[in-house]
């Protein structure tokens, strides 16, 4: 769901960061409450992107944000000493570019001793590029490890500096897509759908992609040309798709591009039995956009109120935050919920543990050094399969009629994992 901004990333000089970023920026931060007896403020930069088309996974930031706003208040204690915790919250309104910019500010300006991109490769490429280039500690999550790695010049033998990142890798949902696909009967021949940009390249590569993995697994693949994002017209892939009799799509979009492609499947008369789709499936808002062609939808689970983990700062478990925020804001729950409280878990355990929580290498080497049990599972930097790597459980699930919503998500598949028991089997669509 990005844009490769690597390269463009890098190209930002010191002087477009510290020029007026302000008037454009969206803050959802707060002043610091100033305590006479406190040894410092650390101040942590959060970048969300809380609007345009990547807004859905930023949508419990301000909700975490909140509650762990509230948690501080009196301040965090770091070997006898307590300090303050200014959060600088910034929107990236889906945009690489501007996610780069709001970085090389919260560096060069505000003075942040750790920086956060929240979700989404489009947020925690750029912005961790410009912490590796400014030596400034980044701890992130939600896009897969690989999206983080090997787009940025990473390697299994080249770690990175100053940035980690915690969550699943391509290897386990794929696993997951093979293992919905198993459990159904098809012909075996999958058409892949995927956008033209930095998500897209990793899902669709040759060497570790969705293609090769489903290949040895039996599968056929049918693989047209990318698709450029918010694209109108998904003609020419519908049209190959229906040449070669594809039972199942698979793939990654956002969930305006994939209400568009659904819209089309139907118009021009291609209904496959299965479509597993990452990151566009995820949101109930998503399924809903589709009306009643997003019962029996598929994709994979990263977190749900039924996970068993209990947080480190609240004590609470996953069906309390969820009930927690269903009460507080009237929405279904969502999968980075758990994952937002899970980031702040793992920020607060790392400057707890700093010996200078004011110096960034001092908060670097406490990161590297995490072993954490928080609301998703462990995380575990020394058991990664890249240094700056710890994975987390992952499972595939359906979109089913609801009782209390329109739509629920029950877990389907756990071959890779055992951590939730399966509510189902996989249902072919609903055309």
């Amino acid at each position: 769901m990005s844009i490769d901004t690597t390269k463009q990333s890098r190209r930002i000089s010191r002087r477009t960061v510290l020029k007026a970023v302000g008037a454009a920026a969206t803050t959802f931060s707060i002043p610091t409450v100033t305590r006479a007896d406190a040894a410092g403020t650390i101040r942590i930069g959060f970048v969300s992107p809380t609007t345009g088309p990547l807004g859905v996974f930023g949508d419990a930031d301000a909700f975490t944000l909140e509650r762990i706003r509230a948690l501080l208040g009196k301040g965090l204690e770091n070997h006898g000493k307590t300090y303050n915790i200014e959060i600088i919250a910034r929107d990236s309104q889906s945009d690489p570019n501007k996610a780069s910019e709001f970085a090389g500010d919260l560096i060069l300006n505000k003075g942040v001793h750790l920086m956060v991109p929240a979700s989404t490769s489009d947020v925690i490429n750029p912005v961790s590029d410009q912490c590796e280039l400014n030596g400034v500690p980044s701890i992130s999550s939600t896009a897969p490890w690989q999206s983080f790695v090997f787009p940025r010049g990473g390697s299994s033998d080249k770690p990175f500096a100053w940035t980690y990142h915690f969550f699943w890798g391509l290897e386990d949902a794929l696993g997951t897509f093979v293992g919905l696909w198993n459990s159904f009967q098809t012909n075996k021949k999958v058409g892949m759908l995927f956008p033209s940009n930095t998500d897209g390249e990793a899902w669709g590569n040759r060497d570790y992609g969705l293609p090769p993995a489903v290949e040895k697994a039996g599968y056929t693949t049918v693989v047209p040309n990318k698709f450029q994002p918010r694209t109108n017209d998904f003609s020419a892939q519908i049209a190959l798709y229906k040449q070669a009799g594809v039972d199942i799509v698979g793939g990654i979009t956002t969930p305006t591009d994939l209400k568009t492609f659904i819209t089309q499947c139907r118009q021009q008369n291609f209904t496959p039995k299965v479509v597993t789709v990452a990151a566009a499936l995820l949101f109930p808002s998503g399924i809903e956009a589709l009306g009643s062609l997003g019962e029996g939808m598929s994709t994979e689970v990263w977190w749900t109120p039924a996970f068993s983990f209990r947080s480190s700062l609240t004590g609470q478990n996953s069906a309390e935050i969820a009930a927690e925020w269903e009460a507080k804001t009237g929405k279904q729950w969502i999968q980075p919920l758990g994952y937002t409280h899970a980031l702040w878990e793992v920020i607060i355990d790392i400057l707890k543990r700093a010996e200078n929580p004011l110096d960034r290498t001092s908060i670097r080497d406490a990161m590297k050094a995490t072993k954490i049990q928080t609301l998703v599972g462990p995380v575990d930097f020394s058991s990664g399969p890249h240094p700056n790597i710890s994975k987390t459980p992952i499972f595939g699930g359906q979109w089913v009629k609801g009782a209390k919503y329109p739509f629920d998500l029950k877990i389907v598949d756990n071959s890779l994992s055992k951590l939730v028991p399966t509510d189902g089997k996989l249902q072919p669509l609903h055309w």
